[in-house]
């Protein structure tokens, strides 16, 4: 089945939920980022003025972050054209453009701080993850701009990258890179030249990756440095995903963002070419990923050592890891599993993430982030807040990249159907059956539970609507132009349901996903989630915040007869739904000058609000914070 994605150019976010998100960002977020980027000496540092001696060199991963704000910038442009944005990005890409060697390596670290040692150290220095970013960037500029100098650069870059990397007896290094990146970003070169080398190359990087000999061993060697001990050997293999081949992976491991980046190149391959065995590899991982170790605010990798996933079922709250980044790459390679099979099992971990452990990563105002998002912010680590920049800023302007460019995930079509995978305000121009489409949704989702999608057509046409049903939904109700269908009729498959028939201008679907307010259980071998509940409507998780519940959350205990109400209060938070009920909290006034006593805490009746986990850390930073809550039978 030829599944395509309805492209970013032909989407228009106009209101609701998402249009908020991304003013703000276009609004906010790109100025505040760039300037970072400025004054740390990102940009300035393509001038290739840096001297030995001086301050500030050039970091190994710069050349990232400024790679993701031109993508960024660029996504912006794509959906809402700017011309004073698009004179500072073209400026930006000049000065790029400007410091590429004759060779067509681009690089700033290496071409004024160690310009000896280009492609000597793939393991730990970053370089091929920056080429890998700078590619998607040069896509991006020329998906915006129609300019390809930038994506000619890029290009001279990966020829580059592909003369010196390949099968050793081609006389070329067996190597691939310390932090995947560059694998997805050459399937994309290679889908906008046509170049299919670029393609090979990734494909090669992807099945080099963990064959014995080990290359980065081998390079380490070569650049002189001691053996390390066996053990601590397997454990960076491990970290970087080198251990084993990919088809011979039967859990995730190591750092989880390199992870997620490498299966969604893997994916990508298996998707281009057809490699069945990297198809099934890559299903075995995205349920040991999603089924075992993924946060219920779709936040991954729970180890602050390494930023790794921990073993199945090891998900702790407060120490939980969940970089931003992480969650990013999941929904990434979410993306790329759905267009290996349409299955809503893919958009649901996607979503889950989006809503929950994507956005908790940004503030309202759009200009500070959180670099990880624990579910427990208490003693131990409460004083979490959210900050303008960090010394390895990976996580901003990866996030607003994603969240200007959400168009593109919305839909995708097939021969005969259009899927709709996520509900957002908006409207979309596609062709079925060679006839053109727009589809128009209109819906306050995910605070509401309505979505009217209406069609406009020059022409009748037959053809199939597969409509997702989100998968925290248990009922859900559908007209098509004010006639109720029975939804037990209607097929379902892989958690689409298929309306089928001769469509015409101006007909109306309207869903309903009935919302009500939920406890979740966690897997009884969660162990730090025993004896809790997690509150879920809809899409959202929610969480308890000191400011609104008083100190010693952890104090909190939630009765399983307790009703709990939903309201929305648009001048609240930007406008969200709280919910509100009774629960009961421990007193430990009595505790003062005790650590043990035989007498139970009295305990009290309070009132309960639990607010969006996206949005906890706005008002009173560093205070208590919960997700997962005690309850009584």
């Amino acid at each position: 089945m030829n599944i395509k994605t309805v492209p970013l150019s032909n989407v228009k976010i106009t209101g609701g939920f998402w249009e908020l998100r991304q003013r703000i960002m276009r609004d906010i977020s790109i100025a505040a980022t760039y300037y970072q980027l400025k004054v740390t000496g990102r940009i300035n540092a393509f001038k290739l003025d840096w001297q030995p001696g001086m301050p500030n060199p050039p970091h190994v991963f710069w050349d990232s972050d400024t790679a993701k704000w031109v993508e960024t910038a660029c996504y912006s442009l794509i959906t809402k054209p700017d011309h004073q944005l698009r004179e500072q990005v073209d400026e930006l890409v000049a000065s790029i453009v400007s410091a590429q060697q004759p060779d067509g390596y681009l690089n700033t670290h290496f071409t004024v701080v160690e310009p000896d040692n280009r492609f000597t150290n793939l393991r730990d220095l970053h370089e091929l993850y920056c080429a890998g970013h700078l590619m998607e960037a040069a896509v991006a500029h020329f998906q915006a701009t129609g300019s390809s100098g930038f994506l000619d650069a890029m290009s001279r870059y990966a020829g580059l990258i592909d003369a010196t990397f390949g099968p050793a007896d081609e006389g070329k290094k067996p190597g691939y890179c310390g932090h995947p990146e560059i694998e997805l970003a050459l399937v994309k070169l290679a889908k906008v030249t046509g170049n299919e080398k670029y393609l090979n190359l990734a494909k090669f990087f992807i099945n080099e990756r963990g064959n014995v000999p080990y290359y980065y061993e081998i390079e380490a060697e070569q650049r002189g440095e001691p053996p390390k001990p066996p053990l601590q050997v397997f454990k960076d293999r491990e970290y970087r995903q080198s251990h084993v081949p990919i088809r011979d992976m039967e859990d995730i491991v190591g750092h989880a963002v390199r992870a997620q980046y490498l299966m969604a190149g893997a994916t990508d391959i298996a998707l281009e070419t057809g490699d069945a065995e990297l198809a099934r590899a890559c299903h075995v991982l995205w349920d040991d990923a999603t089924v075992k170790k993924m946060y219920i605010t779709g936040g991954m990798g729970a180890r602050p050592e390494g930023e790794a996933f921990d073993d199945a079922y090891e998900l702790p709250n407060d120490t939980a890891y969940a970089e931003t980044c992480a969650a990013i790459a999941m929904f990434l390679w979410g993306h790329r599993m759905m267009l290996l099979d349409t299955d809503a099992r893919y958009a649901d971990a996607m979503e889950r993430a989006l809503y929950n452990g994507i956005l908790s990563g940004i503030s309202l105002s759009g200009d500070k982030f959180f670099y990880v998002n624990p579910l427990t912010a208490n003693l131990v680590n409460k004083s979490l807040e959210r900050t303008t920049w960090f010394g390895c800023s990976c996580c901003p302007n990866n996030l607003t990249r994603l969240v200007l460019s959400l168009g593109q995930y919305v839909y995708t079509t097939t021969d005969d159907a259009l899927q709709v995978h996520f509900y957002v305000e908006g409207e979309a121009n596609t062709a079925i059956k060679e006839v053109p489409v727009t589809i128009k949704q209109t819906t306050a989702y995910p605070w509401d539970e309505n979505v009217a999608i209406t069609l406009t057509m020059l022409s009748e046409a037959e053809f199939t609507i597969q409509a997702r049903i989100p998968g925290w939904c248990r009922s859900y109700s559908i007209w098509v132009n004010d006639t109720a269908l029975d939804t037990t009729q209607l097929p379902v498959e892989m958690g689409y349901v298929a309306l089928t028939g001769a469509w015409h201008d101006g007909d109306v679907i309207n869903l309903k996903f009935d919302m009500p307010v939920e406890r979740v259980h966690a897997h009884p071998a969660v162990a730090a989630d025993r004896g809790r509940v997690a509150l879920q409507r809809g899409p959202i998780i929610f969480c308890l915040e000191q400011v609104d519940n008083g100190q010693n959350l952890e104090s909190i205990v939630l009765p399983a007869s307790s009703d709990l109400d939903a309201s929305f209060e648009p001048s609240f938070l930007g406008g969200v739904v709280v919910l509100q009920g009774n629960a009961v909290k421990q007193d430990i006034d009595g505790w003062k000058g005790k650590l043990y006593s035989t007498h139970a805490s009295d305990a009290k009746t309070i009132a309960l609000k639990a607010i969006p986990y996206f949005t906890w850390g706005n008002r009173n930073p560093r205070e208590e914070m919960i997700v997962w809550i005690r309850e009584s039978p």
